[in-house]
């Protein structure tokens, strides 16, 4: 059978998802994990990898197994296996025409930032910081500029192995919660390192280094190096991918309850 599960996890301590032979990210955590429950290897096919540092409140992978186990066991016998930062959060059974990557209709991401003079101690790792005060209204008519489908060149990552740097961007929203700022995220696919990217212009926009015009000139450029340099990954979480409601999937995990009350809604 098919089986698709939902993951939660940490990135700080993890060199991102994909396996690598140092066998440091999660990728390399969860199969461990799930040939130690299953007792035979099981390779996993994710919705969309994340960098070194960057968190997953829902990342969806899928594998095929013959192995028959209640969907509960799968959740608590898969996380004893687990290390305390990565946990699966819930466990389904899909049809083998079921891909976690190609079904994917759009895919989502949060950026957690702190407006503190002050560095972050507990949120350390888990959020982005700007010592200087951000212009909300400057962010959010820069984040609009990004809105609709666009060569994002000027935001991807040397490294970046996707096939074309042309993506549909459907939201690009920004709200604040008291000392915190949340910048949302959702397109049909992202570019090696094109939110961070994002992120370092609009909080040089925010602080008031550039004007919220200045995102369409860096667009237009379509070289990276108008854009300003890739922020921190601290803040930067995957909330997930979305599926058509026919696969039954949750669209979120417990895991999104840990975030400021006033953005669970998202």
């Amino acid at each position: 059978m098919r089986l698709a599960l939902g993951i939660s996890y940490l990135g700080a301590a993890y060199q991102g998802w994909q396996s690598q032979p140092s066998g440091q990210t999660v990728q390399d955590r969860l199969e461990a994990a799930l040939a130690a429950f299953a007792t035979t290897p099981i390779a996993t096919l994710c919705a969309g990898r994340t960098d070194a540092g960057v968190h997953g409140l829902m990342q969806v992978v899928h594998f095929d197994t013959p192995l028959r186990r209640e969907l509960f066991s799968w959740v608590r016998g898969v996380n004893r296996f687990l290390p305390p930062d990565i946990a699966v959060q819930w466990a389904r059974e899909v049809p083998e025409t079921f891909h976690a990557r190609a079904s994917a209709l759009a895919r989502r991401y949060a950026y957690i930032l702190l407006e503190s003079p002050v560095r972050p101690s507990l949120e350390a790792g888990r959020a982005g910081w700007s010592f200087r005060p951000l212009d909300g209204a400057a962010m959010q008519q820069a984040a609009s500029h990004l809105l609709g489908e666009h060569d994002f060149t000027s935001f991807r990552a040397a490294a970046c192995q996707a096939l074309s740097p042309v993506k549909t961007l459907t939201r690009a929203s920004v709200a604040r919660c008291g000392p915190y700022w949340r910048f949302d995220f959702e397109a049909n696919a992202f570019l090696h390192h094109m939110i961070r990217n994002i992120m370092g212009c609009l909080v040089a926009i925010g602080q008031g280094q550039r004007p919220p015009q200045w995102m369409q000139q860096v667009i237009a450029a379509r070289s990276r190096d108008a854009a300003a340099p890739t922020f921190a990954p601290d803040g930067l979480y995957f909330l997930g991918p979305r599926y058509a409601p026919e696969w039954q999937l949750p669209e979120k995990t417990a895991a999104f309850e840990w975030l400021p009350q006033s953005f669970s809604r998202h």
